[in-house]
């Protein structure tokens, strides 16, 4: 969960930094990747990213009000010991 959580909010974060160019600079940085804002590759990553939007949105939902973006090192610990 924790790996799902970073990755989502990575996502995110390239999407909203997408839009803040965009905005800007009337620059669509996906677009220019995948050489085209309709092309396969757009396609996924938008996708991608509302769906890691939705996973954010969803996530402490799912885990009653916590996300987590770091492993718990004492519960481990203290299933070894």
């Amino acid at each position: 969960m924790v790996i799902a959580n970073l990755i989502s909010y990575i996502l995110v974060l390239v999407g909203a930094l997408n839009w803040g160019i965009f905005g800007l600079f009337d620059f669509n940085l996906v677009s220019a990747v995948f050489a085209g804002p309709r092309t396969v590759g757009s396609i996924i990553v938008y996708s991608l990213i509302a769906l890691a939007a939705i996973w954010l949105i969803i996530s402490p939902i799912i885990t009653n009000g916590m996300l987590k973006l770091q492993g718990n090192r004492v519960a481990r610990e203290q299933h070894h010991a």
